[in-house]
Order: structure tokens, then C-alpha cells, then sequence
């Protein structure tokens, strides 16, 4: 199965996957810069095509690009990943997913989530101020939870939480 992975990635964590997708299933990789720039008829000769996008603000970076082809691609296996700070198990992840993909887009492609991390010295400006803005508003916020103090430590600092048994369920996907 000939099949190309896309990826949009701000500090590497996408990338990553994307780069581990892309041995793992022998594909052919290209960041969503690259693709732009492509005629829509470049993907017919892929049989897959999976797109990887970063979370910013409980939306997938990018994943427009993405959407706006599923009906003309549904004849073709397509998955959508995202990589966020948030652990997978976090009950945000699944909203995310299930609001990623409208109803009928899911009958022609599924999202997953890949754990990714923060890089905060490789944030341009706004998106470094915005994160520690928000982790000075859960520490400050009034009547915060144990899970606000928890979330605001576990994200006022760099970290990576990459792994490749994550890529596990899209490449069973695709292979599927």
C-alpha cells in the first residue's frame, strides 16, 4: 500500500511521529508547507494518506487541510493523528477525537492521539506566553482542584513523553 504521511509540527513532536509513521509503513513523507504547494491530483497515487497536527487550544493544528479532502479521498485509508502535552489517558483526548472528525468524516477516517511534551525554548512568543499564562491561571484560580494544581505543574516546564507505542494503533489502522 503506497501511502504518504503530512504532518504540520511546531517543536519537533509531530515531526517525530510523523518520521516514526512514515519508517514504519515504508511512506512517503512531506510537511503540510510542502503539500500546499501540490496539486490535489499529486495524492492519487497514494492508497493512504495520513495527516499529523499538533493540539493548540483543544483544536488540530491544520487539520482543515486535511478534512476538506476526506470526501474525495474516501476511497483511500485515511487516519488524522494529534500530539498534545496532555497524557493519553486525559478525558480532554477523547473529546478532542470525537470532535475532531464530523459524523461523516468518520466513516472515511479516525484520529488518534500521540503524548507528546512541551519544548517551551522552541515556542515562538505568543504560544509561550499563552501556556504560562494558562498555568498561572490554574494556580491562581480560585477554589482550584487537585487536578488544576496537578495539570499547572505537569505543564509549567519542558518535557518530552514521545514513544513509538503510540503509532502503534495507526499503523495497525492502516494495515488493517
Amino acid at each position: 500500500m503506497k501511502t504518504i504521511v503530512v504532518y504540520s509540527s511546531q517543536t519537533g513532536f509531530t515531526q517525530k511521529y510523523a518520521e516514526w509513521l512514515s519508517k514504519e509503513l515504508n511512506a512517503d513523507i512531506m510537511t503540510l508547507k510542502e503539500a500546499l504547494k501540490k496539486e490535489d491530483s499529486f495524492f492519487d497515487q497514494y492508497d493512504a494518506v495520513i495527516y499529523g497536527g499538533w493540539v493548540s487550544v483543544e483544536k488540530i493544528n491544520k487539520a482543515d487541510w486535511f478534512t476538506k479532502h476526506i470526501l474525495n479521498w474516501k476511497n483511500k485509508k485515511l487516519a488524522m493523528f494529534c500530539v498534545g502535552s496532555s497524557p493519553a489517558d486525559f478525558s480532554g483526548v477523547k473529546t478532542l477525537l470525537d470532535k475532531a472528525l464530523t459524523d461523516e468524516q468518520k466513516q472515511y477516517a479516525k484520529a488518534f492521539y500521540c503524548e507528546g511534551g512541551l519544548a517551551y525554548e522552541k515556542m515562538s512568543i505568543a504560544p509561550r506566553v499563552l501556556m504560562k499564562t494558562y498555568v498561572a491561571m490554574l494556580k491562581s484560580k480560585k477554589g482550584h482542584s487537585e487536578i488544576d494544581t496537578e495539570r499547572a505543574e505537569y505543564i509549567s516546564h519542558s518535557f518530552d513523553s514521545t514513544d513509538p507505542k503510540y503509532i502503534k494503533p495507526i499503523v495497525a489502522y492502516i494495515n488493517g
